[in-house]
C-alpha cells in the first residue's frame, strides 16, 4: 500500500508540474516590434512573435473592424511582404485561406512574421505614418493570432533616430519604449501616437481616490494655446465627473487624451477604455472650442460605452461588423451630453446651445427617416453606415437619422420631461443609476436594463414604459416645443409664411438648377416627380437661375402653384410645382424675440444648465 501511495503521489506530481508547464506556456507573452525606417513613404515594419503554439497550423489575422466603429474596414488591404519563420529563423509555409488571414505550417512552436504595413489615414480609425508622427490605431496595425487572444502582449516601439519623439498611451509602460497589455482585446483597444507634442498631466480626487489624467496635443500651435486647452479640458473632466458623481477606475490609474490637432490629419475622436483618440484639422489658436466638443464627448464615453457597455457589443469582435440596437443611448445620450456640458462650462454661450439645439431639432423633425426606423432601428443600421464604404446610390436621405442624432434629441426629451414631472430628478440622476448599475459592475446591458432602471429612478415603471414605447421602440417625436418653452426657449419656424421648393442643395450652370442632393419624400419636387442630377430650366416660365429661385419666398406663397420645366434622363419634361411652407426649424431664447421670460422659467433654465 505505501509503494502505491507513493507512486499516486509520484503521478500526481508529474501531472501538476505538466499543468504548470501548460499554464506557463499559455501565458507566454506575444511580442510586437515596430519601426518606422520608411516613415516618409508612410511605411512601418512589425515583427510579431508568437511562442509556445504548439504543433498545429498557426491562423493569423489582420482586424476587419474596430473598437468603437460598426463596420468593416478590411484592414489587410494594407498589409505586404508578409513572410513567417521559426525561432531559428527558419522559413515557414504560409498560406491565404482569405483575404484577411494567413496560415502557417511547419514551425517549431513559435511563430515569427514579419510585414510591412502603409498607413496615411491619422484619425480613430486607420493608422497615419508620416516623418513627422505615427498614429496607430492597433487593428489597423497589428496582426493577431487565432487562440492566443488571452494571452498578454508586449509591444516595443522603435522610435526614428534622431527624432524627438515620445509615446502616448493607455498601455502600461514597462521600460524604455517597451509597453504591455493584458490581453488582446485591451491591446487592440490602445492607441497610440509618437511625435514630439506637448503633454501635461495633473491629479483628479474623487471619492477618496486619485486618478492621473493626462493631455498630449501633437499641434503647431504655441504652448500657451494648448496649455489654455487643456484648462478648460480639466473644466469638461470636472462637469463630466459631476453628472455620475465620481471617475471610473482606470486601469492603471491613468487616463490619456491623445490629440492631433494637425493639417495633415482627418478628423475624427474615437473613444477607448482608458484613452481617446482626437484629430482635427482645426488649430488651437481657431478651433479650440470646435474641439473640444470632441473631447467632452469622446470623454463622456469613459463612462457610457467603456463601461456601461451594451451586451450586443460584449465581447467586440474583430472579424465582423459589431451590431447593436443600443447605439442612440451609448451615441446618441453621450452627444447630447457632449454639448451640454459645454453649455455648462460656458464653453458654449446661450445663444450658441440654442442654436446648436434649434439645429439638431431641424434635422429630426424634419427628415422623412422618422416614418422608417425606430431609435433601435437607426441603431442597428451603423455597420452600413458607420464610415462603411459602399459606392452605389442608397436612399438614406429618407430612411435614415444618425444614432448620434436620434439619441441625442431623445436624451433633450427625456431630462427636460423628468425635471417636468418628477421632483429633484433629471437624466443625471438616470445616467448615475445606470452607472452604479451597469456601469461600476462592468455588467453589460440590454435595452429592456435601461427601461427597468428609468422606472426605478423615477418610481413609475408605466412612465418609464411609456417613454421607451413611444419615442424609442416607437417612432413618435416628443413634444419638443412646450418642453423647450419651460426652459424659456422657443421652437418656432425659421421663414414663417415663406414659401419653398424644399431643403435640396441645388447647384446653378448655364442650362439652369441642377438637382445634386437626393430629393425628399413629400418635398415640392418629389411630388412634382423630379429626381437627384435633373436639371430644372424654368419655374413659372422664369429661368431657373440663382436670382429666380432666390425670389421665391417673396414672390409666391405656401400652396401657390406653378409650371416647372427639367431634363431627367436627357428628355425635357414639364410638370406642376405646388410650394410649400419653408419647414427649417430654429430654437431661440424667449427673450431674444422681445416675450417675457418668467420667474419659473429662468429657474428650470438655471437648474438645467448651471454648472454641477
Amino acid at each position: 500500500m505505501r509503494y502505491r501511495v507513493i507512486f499516486l503521489f509520484l503521478i500526481t506530481q508529474i501531472v501538476c508540474a505538466q499543468e504548470q508547464v501548460r499554464y506557463e506556456i499559455a501565458q507566454e507573452k506575444v511580442r510586437y516590434e515596430i519601426s518606422f525606417d520608411n516613415a516618409l513613404h508612410h511605411e512601418a515594419l512589425i515583427t510579431a512573435t508568437f511562442p509556445g503554439v504548439g504543433t498545429q497550423p498557426l491562423a493569423i489575422r489582420m482586424s476587419r473592424s474596430s473598437p468603437g466603429r460598426y463596420a468593416l474596414h478590411e484592414f489587410a488591404k494594407h498589409v505586404y511582404s508578409l513572410t513567417a519563420t521559426d525561432s531559428k529563423d527558419k522559413p515557414l509555409p504560409v498560406t491565404r485561406p482569405d483575404p484577411y488571414g494567413w496560415t502557417v505550417t511547419g514551425h517549431d512552436g513559435t511563430v515569427i512574421i514579419r510585414y510591412t504595413l502603409f498607413g496615411n489615414r491619422a484619425d480613430g480609425t486607420y493608422t497615419g505614418i508620416t516623418s513627422e508622427y505615427a498614429h496607430l490605431n492597433m487593428p489597423a496595425t497589428f496582426v493577431w493570432a487565432k487562440g492566443l487572444e488571452n494571452r498578454p502582449v508586449e509591444v516595443t516601439f522603435r522610435l526614428p533616430a534622431g527624432k524627438d519623439w515620445k509615446i502616448a498611451t493607455q498601455l502600461k509602460p514597462m521600460s524604455g519604449t517597451i509597453f504591455w497589455a493584458p490581453h488582446l482585446q485591451y491591446f487592440m483597444d490602445s492607441p497610440t501616437h509618437m511625435g514630439n507634442f506637448f503633454l501635461q498631466e495633473w491629479k483628479v480626487d474623487h471619492k477618496g481616490k486619485t486618478a492621473t489624467m493626462q493631455f498630449a496635443i501633437h499641434h503647431e500651435g504655441t504652448e500657451a494655446e494648448a496649455d489654455a486647452f487643456v484648462d478648460r479640458t480639466k473644466k469638461v473632466v470636472q462637469e463630466e465627473m459631476a453628472v455620475f458623481g465620481e471617475l471610473p477606475d482606470y486601469d492603471f490609474g491613468r487616463y490619456t487624451f491623445i490629440a492631433a490637432y494637425l493639417p495633415w490629419v482627418d478628423g475624427d475622436g474615437m473613444e477607448h477604455r482608458n484613452s481617446t483618440f482626437l484629430t482635427s484639422q482645426q488649430p488651437l489658436l481657431t478651433g479650440a472650442t470646435n474641439n473640444l466638443g470632441t473631447v467632452s464627448h469622446e470623454f463622456f464615453h469613459a463612462w457610457n460605452v467603456e463601461r456601461i457597455r451594451p451586451k450586443s457589443l460584449e465581447p467586440f469582435d474583430f472579424e465582423r461588423a459589431n451590431m447593436s440596437g443600443e447605439l442612440w443611448f451609448a451615441e446618441g445620450f453621450t452627444n447630447y451630453y457632449g454639448h451640454l456640458v459645454l453649455a455648462r462650462t460656458r464653453d458654449y454661450s446661450l445663444n450658441a446651445f440654442a442654436q446648436l439645439t434649434g439645429a439638431n431639432l431641424n434635422r429630426f423633425l424634419n427628415s422623412p427617416g422618422r416614418d422608417y426606423f425606430s431609435a433601435v432601428g437607426m441603431s442597428q443600421q451603423a455597420p452600413f453606415v458607420d464610415a462603411a464604404v459602399a459606392i452605389e446610390p442608397n436612399n438614406r436621405a429618407n430612411t435614415y437619422i444618425s444614432y448620434y442624432l436620434h439619441g441625442e434629441v431623445i436624451a433633450l426629451a427625456l431630462d427636460l420631461t423628468l425635471r417636468q414631472q418628477f421632483k429633484d430628478i433629471t437624466l443625471d440622476s438616470y445616467m448615475r443609476r445606470v452607472w452604479e448599475k451597469y456601469g461600476k459592475t462592468e455588467k453589460p446591458y440590454v435595452i429592456d436594463d435601461l427601461r427597468l432602471t428609468l422606472g426605478e429612478v423615477t418610481g413609475n415603471q408605466s412612465f418609464a414604459d411609456n417613454f421607451f414605447t413611444r419615442y424609442i421602440v416607437g417612432k413618435e417625436a416628443a413634444p419638443y416645443e412646450t418642453l423647450l418653452r419651460q426652459a424659456g426657449f422657443l421652437l418656432r419656424k425659421a421663414n414663417p409664411g415663406k414659401a419653398s421648393l424644399g431643403s435640396e442643395r441645388l447647384t446653378y450652370t448655364d442650362q439652369g438648377a441642377m438637382v445634386v442632393s437626393q430629393v425628399l419624400v413629400n418635398s415640392p419636387l418629389y411630388k412634382a416627380g423630379l429626381e437627384q442630377g435633373d436639371i430644372i430650366l424654368t419655374i413659372n416660365g422664369k429661368s431657373a437661375s440663382a436670382q429666380h429661385i432666390g425670389s421665391i419666398p417673396g414672390t409666391f406663397k405656401p400652396g401657390d402653384k406653378a409650371e416647372v420645366t427639367f431634363t431627367q434622363m436627357g428628355k425635357r419634361k414639364t410638370s406642376t410645382v405646388t410650394f410649400a411652407e419653408d419647414p427649417q426649424l430654429e430654437v431661440v431664447t424667449a427673450e431674444s424675440t422681445g416675450s417675457t421670460v418668467t420667474k419659473t422659467e429662468q429657474q428650470f433654465r438655471q437648474w438645467w444648465l448651471k454648472a454641477q
